[in-house]
């Protein structure tokens, strides 16, 4: 795996800690990027901590680590700042070698794919509607977040297996069939067919099946026996579930077509011929025990002891005999782990599910359905609120269907560019108008929700997303039209992946240029960060920061009147570099680019 600036640095200030100190002393280097430009470009903080352990001033550690430091080959002299911080600036020659690196192969820009023991099998269970009925603005963050990190572990070389673990099976079914064998005959005791039946109508149908499963207690009982009749694979039965099913996928379907996503249906269902394997392991082992009629495993840890000193349990086969979620979850995990051989387990669900996770964790591993060299991680996200900061619904009070969001968001994203077009004296095609207001408004949607720190709520606001300037998908998608429109003025001709493999003697007499410069060789650090923590917001924060400082490059670096050819020739393939990064980071979040806006 090739080095980043980060990791050549980490390991030459371990050197130095060793050498001034001791091996304990190296364990924790403490180099982070400067949080300032006044700062250098990295930052090592280990004098402070090593000061107070050691009795000693932190200033005097601080000299005697840079005694000990050797980074004469990639930095300038490191100085010490305020109670002891170390401040390491990049050489302008290493950061142009850096650049012809990222040059070199503008669709890598010097990220090294994972590969050996680096390299993962990673599952990754997101969006997850449930079966007859639409997908609406909760299943929004999942979908996104999820598939913008199997996107990233993608181009980083992970072997990824994208899950949409749907809700297609249990109660619901049994009051959903029962109540259409009733009012639609033919749709269950017949052929099957749907006949005009769509999912809306479905969702209308599951609303009273519901409300008189809850209110008449003999429909209660035929319900029942339905979903008897369809875990034992009645006919009739099965038929009516698979054209639900169907009905299901092909309307959801189109909305993952719409936000560009991919994944692979593996619902509830799945697992059920597993079930009863899992509860004979938990209960081989001793693990799951009767309690109440149900059966149950105990937990472990303080958390999980109620005020009366017995212990919380997590039910895996109920009185009646049925299972739940932690079952089917638990069974999941010991397919994942034996069939698929995942290494790397991630869910990409509501915060609000973070204990349900944290409780049925423990019990996999408890029961060696997970080994340890396994990683299970719940990756949560807040709520999409509305921007009185409250749920985000419908005047009615509904919750908003994702299908109408989307389609709101394309009507607001084609006004702005109607008055945009209308200002500027422009006439569009109506083609090139569709293009581009779908992608922008789709892009606005995405953006939102990926800027914003994962595990907080944020506020949905149509109109602020869909503006072309502050911190949106239309700002970075124009930051990359503008590259467009400087190679069409001074490039001659040249389209930006006409630099890629030339080895160009950089230059950086405006400042703008090296913070350019070195902003963008911090690609690879960026997307480290990304695949250890799942954040995706840090992504957006490292492309807004390359938009900014290009933007500054722009207005005070010319290219077409540049003093030099050598000057012009190091601009445009900064300019080439950026583009690469900008569209590889919007690829990652599942954004489309623009030639022109």
């Amino acid at each position: 795996m090739a080095e980043t600036a980060q990791d050549v640095l980490r390991a030459r200030v371990v050197a130095a800690l060793t050498a001034a100190y001791d091996a304990d002393a190296g364990a924790n280097p403490m180099l982070t990027p400067a949080t300032k430009a006044g700062f250098g470009d990295y930052q090592c903080n280990a004098a402070l901590s090593l000061a107070k352990k050691r009795g000693q001033k932190p200033r005097d550690v601080a000299a005697a680590i840079i005694a000990a430091l050797d980074v004469a080959d990639l930095c300038e002299p490191p100085t010490v700042a305020g109670p002891g911080f170390i401040n390491l600036t990049l050489q302008p020659a290493y950061v142009t070698g850096r650049l012809n690196a990222m040059l070199a192969d503008l669709s890598r820009l010097g990220v090294a794919r994972r590969s050996g023991a680096a390299a993962q099998k990673v599952i990754v269970d997101f969006s997850s509607p449930n079966i007859a009925k639409e997908m609406h603005v909760g299943h929004l963050r999942s979908t996104i977040i999820g598939d913008a990190l199997c996107r990233m572990l993608e181009f980083l070389g992970h072997d990824v297996v994208r899950l949409n673990h749907v809700g297609d099976w249990g109660t619901q079914f049994g009051m959903l069939i029962q109540l259409l064998r009733e009012e639609v005959p033919d749709f269950v005791g017949g052929s099957g067919d749907m006949g005009n039946l769509q999912l809306g109508d479905l969702v209308v149908f599951y609303k009273r099946a519901k409300a008189r499963f809850d209110a008449d207690p003999a429909f209660k009982e035929a319900a029942q026996r339905e979903v008897v009749a369809l875990q034992g694979g009645d006919a009739a039965s099965l038929r009516a579930w698979q054209a639900i099913c169907g009905q299901s996928r092909v309307e959801f379907q189109k909305l993952y077509d719409t936000l560009r996503v991919d994944v692979t249906e593996r619902g509830e269902s799945f697992y059920n011929p597993y079930l009863g394997d899992v509860i004979a392991d938990l209960e081989g082992q001793g693990l799951a025990v009767q309690d109440q009629g149900a059966t149950v495993v105990f937990l472990e840890g303080a958390q999980f002891i109620n005020k009366d000193g017995s212990r919380q349990p997590v039910i895996v086969r109920k009185s009646d005999g049925g299972f739940n979620y932690a079952t089917t979850d638990l069974a999941a995990m010991r397919y994942r782990v034996r069939e698929d051989g995942a290494q790397r387990i991630l869910y990409v669900t509501d915060i609000g599910q973070s204990l349900h996770f944290t409780q049925v964790f423990q019990v996999a591993r408890r029961a060696g359905l997970v080994p340890p060299e396994v990683s299970l991680e719940h990756v949560p996200f807040g709520l999409v609120q509305g921007e009185d900061g409250k749920k985000f619904k419908t005047r009615s009070g509904d919750v908003v269907k994702l299908k109408d969001l989307l389609d709101e968001a394309v009507v607001r994203s084609r006004a702005e560019l109607e008055a945009r077009l209308a200002a500027d004296g422009r006439t569009e095609s109506p083609e090139y108008i569709a293009d581009v207001v779908s992608k922008v408004g789709i892009a606005a949607v995405k953006y939102a929700d990926l800027k914003t720190s994962r595990t907080s709520n944020y506020r949905f606001s149509f109109d602020k997303m869909v503006k072309l300037d502050g911190d949106t998908a239309p700002y970075m998608m124009y930051a990359f039209v503008r590259t467009q429109g400087i190679y069409r003025e001074a490039g001659g001709g040249r389209s930006l992946t006409d630099m890629e493999g030339k080895d160009v003697a950089f230059e950086y007499p405006v400042a703008a240029e090296l913070a350019l410069a070195k902003t963008l060789l911090r690609l690879p650090e960026v997307l480290a960060e990304l695949e250890r923590d799942l954040c995706p917001h840090v992504l957006c924060e490292y492309m807004k920061g390359v938009s900014t400082l290009f933007n500054r490059f722009y207005e005070q670096c010319p290219v077409r009147s540049a003093e030099s050819e050598a000057l012009k020739e190091s601009r445009l393939a900064l300019c080439a570099i950026t583009a690469s990064v900008i569209k590889r980071c919007l690829d990652l979040l599942g954004i489309e680019t623009l030639d022109k806006i």
